[in-house]
């Protein structure tokens, strides 16, 4: 249930999120202290995170569920659907592919 963008910069890409959502280009997600976005309109908050790591060629997402709550499809439609929109919206110029698995991926935590 990963998130796999293709990129040749995928440290830059990353970079670029965080400082798009630092500088409010960016309002429907934040992130943090660890790096781990998660959807902020009020009914999502912290339902769960996006955990980001950097691979040749591609940045990564994997979601990470609240402890002890299952994550449901929803959660996982949403958030996963809505972060490729906003990077389709914001970064579409930096990235060739963005694709959300099916099934538990490298580096999903739950």
């Amino acid at each position: 249930m990963a998130i796999i963008v293709v990129t040749d910069t995928p440290s830059n890409l990353l970079k670029a999120i965080y400082k798009a959502i630092d500088d409010d280009k960016i309002e429907t997600w934040s992130y943090d202290s660890d790096g781990d976005f998660t959807h902020s309109p009020d009914q999502w908050r912290n339902r769960a995170w996006l955990r980001p790591k950097a691979y040749a060629g591609e940045l990564r997402f994997g979601i990470v569920s609240q402890k002890d709550v299952n994550l449901s499809r929803l959660i996982y439609a949403i958030y996963h659907g809505r972060f490729i929109e906003m990077l389709l919206n914001h970064f579409d110029d930096s990235f060739t592919v963005a694709r959300a698995t099916a099934l538990k991926t490298e580096p999903d935590v739950f």
